[in-house]
């Protein structure tokens, strides 16, 4: 095993090669697809109105495991979300090959959680911050996922973290830029999405995903840091809250997906194709694509967190408890109050309950054990949490259930 000691070589490769950058001002696709940024704006404005911060907070930590669930099944490692939540509580399969992929879903979660909470807020689509996501992501990975066999010579060679890419490659039938052209077609690549404003952000969204990954920067890892890309676009243009994501519309339709990407790897067609050197149809195809896989996935955390039907399905899962003995009489009391209020104070606990202190603070501890309730400490507000061994029950659909 060695690693990557390839001499970088730039062909002088014209960075017009991966115009268009975005659809034009004339170009017949943009009204359409400005009507879908326009629908998909409204739609998650008012999904994140619909929720109390406290509430978007645990939703936001569900999503996370959801999109890093979708974004590594795309890839082909399938880390079911529940052993995904073991992974953050240190809890490991002894397994190693199972071991790895818990591990590579953790440092997933850990990039989008610092992503969330304003990472690179205002210069997602920088050089700096693609680096940085990829560097982030790969620093945390286990030994073995650093290293990538090469197809022809069947060489081991190692993936630093944020660290450009030193040789050619081939994705499919998409032969990548030079390893030293990539500097310049990065450097175009902010330039082109940099200083946008938030419309032409999410017009452009689709644009610079496909991009991204036609220009192929890092020896692995670039669909990961593509979507992770995407999803910190979309947070900051739309202000989601991050409690939805298109990860698990794309894996959903993979192969549209896929199909899409390399669509947009070719050529124009004709004089009718846009004027630059890729087909500006295709990639128009893929942007109506990827906003409308955005407004599906809004509208179906929609129907998950509509309060009546979230309200039902929590309780239905608190009466099971209740009669298996597991929780403690009137404890739906309290998730209610909680899921209605946002947060509640421990204090109110035993009025609502309508019991003493002490068998309060016992129904609060099942609950926090059975991890349905969480504060930030000990005299803290209780808040709802989202653990994903009850998603099937509180939020069906949301990933598939675990093979047994």
């Amino acid at each position: 095993m060695k690693a990557d000691i390839v001499s970088t070589e730039d062909r002088d490769e014209p960075v017009s090669k991966m115009e268009p950058m975005r659809l034009g001002e004339g170009s017949p696709h943009r009204a359409s697809l400005t009507e879908l940024v326009y629908a998909l704006g409204l739609k998650s404005a008012g999904l994140r109105r619909s929720l109390p911060e406290s509430l978007l907070a645990s939703l936001a930590d569900l999503v996370r495991s959801m999109n890093c669930y979708y974004s590594n099944l795309i890839e082909g490692h399938d880390t079911h979300p529940i052993d995904i939540e073991r992974a953050l509580k240190n809890d490991y399969s002894l397994d190693a090959r199972k071991r790895d992929l818990q591990l590579e879903a953790k440092a997933h979660i850990a990039v989008q959680r610092w992503i969330d909470h304003g990472g690179v807020k205002g210069r997602a689509s920088s050089v700096a911050a693609i680096r940085e996501i990829h560097a982030r992501f790969c620093e945390l990975l286990p030994e073995d996922l650093l290293w990538i066999k090469e197809t022809a010579t069947k060489e081991r060679i190692k993936v630093i973290p944020g660290e450009l890419r030193s040789r050619d490659v081939e994705v499919g039938r998409h032969i990548a830029i030079s390893p030293g052209a990539v500097p310049r077609f990065l450097s175009r690549f902010e330039g082109a999405y940099g200083c946008l404003g938030n419309a032409e952000t999410v017009l452009t969204a689709a644009a610079a995903h496909h991009r991204l990954l036609w220009i192929h920067p890092f020896l692995d890892g670039n669909g990961r840091v593509a979507r992770l890309l995407s999803h910190a676009m979309l947070l900051d243009a739309l202000d989601t809250g991050a409690v939805w994501s298109i990860a698990r519309g794309l894996a959903r339709n993979d192969r549209a997906y896929k199909g899409h990407l390399m669509a947009c790897d070719m050529t124009r067609r004709n004089d009718l194709d846009g004027r630059g050197n890729l087909s500006e149809e295709s990639l128009a195809d893929f942007t109506r694509f990827f906003l409308s896989t955005c407004i599906d996935q809004v509208s179906f955390m929609e129907t998950l967190v509509e309060p009546n039907r979230l309200r039902t399905r929590i309780l239905m899962w608190a009466e099971e408890e209740i009669r298996l003995g597991h929780l403690a009489p009137k404890s739906g009391a309290i998730l209610e109050a909680v899921l209605y209020r946002g947060e509640l104070p421990r204090g109110e606990v035993s009025r609502i309950v309508d019991t003493g202190d002490r068998q309060a603070r016992r129904i609060v501890s099942a609950l926090h054990d059975a991890g349905v309730l969480t504060s930030e400490s000990a005299r803290a507000p209780l808040r709802l949490a989202f653990p994903a061994a009850l998603a099937s029950s509180w939020m069906p659909g949301l990933f598939p259930e675990r093979a047994a």
